[in-house]
């Protein structure tokens, strides 16, 4: 048992994070090949094998068994970086369909040999800039859930992520503890593009503690949402 196979099983038993021999598989595959690539490509800050395992891996996989990502629900992960949350939630809930979308496409070429080694068939990747994506009508109110981390404020998040909602789909949105200063801060945004809190939930994990705020899409959003590309983050609703 190498390094990466005894940390992922020790942190998953210590999670209560019960998975078959092959996802556990996919994981060290998945962190292996992260560590080997992010030497020559800088795909995440966090090196130490045990920090993406509890920062990423097991951060990611708190949404795994929420009702809110209903079975076979069609999901994008926006701004998904090195594949976080989608890889790991494509890997525990084969039944859902994961479109990883970033707009850097050596992320995307990382994402592609990823599939590969993974042999995941549930995960697509998508190059290009969620505020020009969200209004083509291929992706446009399609999909059933977006997952969102460490992408952006919820103002902000929201005008990005919502639009690519159908109605009654869900945002799952990774936050910290000033998750309800943000929530505050977004009710303009939210009643603009047609959304609302639904819940929030208290992920509380030996390692660290976060919380992913649901966010409802009540009804279509505005044709002019979102706005181009970088006027969100300058100007946010």
């Amino acid at each position: 048992m190498n390094e990466w196979e005894y940390r992922i099983d020790e942190t998953f038993k210590r999670e209560r994070i019960e998975l078959n021999e092959k996802q556990v598989e996919q994981f060290r595959v998945y962190g292996e090949f992260l560590s080997a690539y992010n030497e020559k490509v800088n795909l995440t800050a966090i090196r130490d094998p045990q920090e993406v395992i509890d920062a990423h891996f097991v951060d990611s996989l708190a949404a795994r068994h929420l009702p809110e990502l209903v079975e076979n629900a069609g999901c994008a992960d926006v701004g998904t970086g090195a594949g976080f949350p989608g890889v790991p939630l494509a890997i525990a809930r084969p039944d859902i369909t994961v479109t990883l979308i970033d707009s850097l496409k050596k992320r995307l070429v990382f994402l592609d040999e990823l599939k590969e080694k993974l042999r995941l068939d549930n995960i697509v990747t998508l190059h290009g800039r969620g505020e020009d994506l969200a209004h083509d009508t291929r992706y446009r109110e399609r999909f059933d859930c977006v997952l969102s981390r460490a992408v952006a404020r919820l103002n902000v998040l929201c005008e990005l992520d919502v639009p690519f909602l159908r109605c009654g789909g869900r945002l799952l949105a990774w936050k910290g503890p000033a998750f309800a200063e943000e929530a505050e801060e977004a009710k303009h945004a939210l009643k603009t593009l047609g959304a609302s809190v639904e819940t929030v939930y208290s992920e509380k994990m030996e390692m660290r503690s976060h919380f992913i705020v649901v966010i409802r899409k009540d009804k279509p959003t505005p044709s002019r949402y979102p706005r181009r590309a970088g006027t969100p983050k300058r100007s946010p609703l």
